[in-house]
């Protein structure tokens, strides 16, 4: 993996970051910390932009196409809304009282979920401007939720409950829990014979300690699953795969399980990579990866075998430790936060582009860089930093091309160093 960028922001020295990629491009993180600003950086660590609220924010979330970022702040009720295709902040009033604690976009809609901390939640269409208020869907903080594919929306409370609503808002099933909740997710469990109802299945984290699967269904069959107390409490946990998740616990162990009705409860695969402790985990179905942090070091794991490490990063100048992990959807850039507020952004995909010319060759080696060696001739490799993210080069005698669209630019090549043609 290589190092693209680090961003370390004085305003968030000390604090833990909020970020997010944008989704379906991966063109743009937006990071914010204990200040009243969310900082948006592109893909190569320039500041694209910056959106001052009233007070620190509390949650963001992309659209399913990444055109529209959402934010909600401390001591407002506006939505603020950031359209990137135009680079246009605008707010829309939200109706609500109280204090905004959660928001998420739909997978599959114009539909946005935001809810308050005295438990009541507006459900905005983007298309059509439309608000449904929602008044005590809960009686506490909303703190978690998820959307499915076919639009009903799961949220957890303060209250120990999760419900389960359609897009309109309608409660149509509501379940007590034995703590508090906390990463909600729908996806769709093993089966013997595939179901045609889409994500029917709720998994949740309750009070640190057990993974609960909640059939929408069958609401009266929900599933418990306890672990040995020795891996401490449930850290993160994420789907892949046919049915498999993957669990992280806070004394470093991480346990592969099987939804599958007749593997329910059996762990597959248990590791104890990081010693001590563990923070995150991520995955990229795109690359097939997991992603795990702990103190100082980050590890990726291959899915198809887990007890493969494929890499290690170590970020030794972060004597706080990391602190969460987030991969964009194509899996190419992975960014790995710390405990002392600084983002660490990677490199962990790269297109294979290149050309030759006799014996020497032009070859893409970051995001934006080539480099051009001639092992033939003994001649030292040459990096060259370029103007953008190419999708072709060309190599010729005395120089290297690279382009997209219907530009290109041109690098001469002259004893060995590389200057731009004009």
């Amino acid at each position: 993996m290589k190092s693209v960028f680090i961003l370390d922001d004085q305003a968030w020295a000390g604090s833990s970051l909020l970020y997010k990629w944008q989704r379906a491009l991966g063109n743009y993180i937006a990071v914010a910390g204990q200040d009243s600003s969310v900082k948006i950086f592109d893909r190569h660590g320039h500041k694209w932009t910056e959106l001052n609220l009233p007070g620190r924010c509390v949650g963001m979330d992309w659209d399913k196409d990444g055109d529209i970022l959402a934010v909600i702040a401390a001591k407002s009720s506006s939505v603020y809304l950031w359209d990137a295709s135009v680079n246009k902040t605008s707010q829309i009033d939200s109706g609500m009282r109280d204090q905004m604690s959660f928001i998420l976009w739909s997978k599959t809609g114009p539909l946005l979920a935001v809810g308050t901390v005295k438990g009541n939640l507006l459900i905005y269409n983007q298309q059509t401007s439309r608000k449904i208020p929602v008044l005590g869907k809960h009686t506490k903080k909303i703190t978690c939720g998820c959307w499915s594919t076919q639009n009903l929306l799961a949220l957890g409370s303060d209250d120990s409950t999760l419900s389960i609503s359609n897009h309109e808002g309608d409660t149509i099933r509501q379940t007590t829990l034995r703590g508090e909740p906390a990463e909600i997710s729908f996806s769709v469990m093993k089966t013997d014979e595939r179901s045609g109802l889409g994500e029917n299945t709720v998994s949740l984290s309750v009070d640190k300690k057990i993974l609960m699967l909640f059939n929408v269904n069958d609401p009266e069959n929900r599933i418990e699953l306890t672990f040995q107390r020795h891996y401490g409490n449930i850290v993160s946990y994420r789907w892949y795969g046919d049915g498999y998740i993957l669990i992280g616990f806070s004394h470093g162990y991480f346990v592969v399980i099987s939804t599958h009705i007749r593997e329910i409860g059996q762990e597959l695969y248990q590791a104890h990579n990081h010693k001590d402790s563990l923070n995150s985990v991520a995955i990229s179905p795109a690359l097939n990866k997991a992603a795990s942090c702990a103190q100082l070091y980050c590890s990726i794991h291959e899915l198809s075998d887990l007890k493969y490490i494929s890499n290690v990063v170590r970020l030794d100048d972060e004597t706080k430790g990391l602190d969460q992990l987030n991969w964009t959807d194509d899996g190419q850039l992975l960014a790995i936060s710390t405990l002392k507020g600084t983002l660490h952004v990677f490199l962990t995909k790269l297109p294979i582009l290149g050309d030759s010319f006799g014996t020497r060759l032009a070859f893409l080696t970051s995001l934006l860089e080539v480099t051009v060696s001639n092992q033939v001739e003994g001649e030292s490799p040459v990096a060259i930093q370029v103007e953008v993210e190419p999708t072709f080069i060309a190599m010729g005698p005395y120089h290297v091309a690279v382009g997209m669209n219907n530009r290109a630019w041109f690098y001469a090549l002259v004893d060995q160093e590389p200057g731009v043609c004009m």
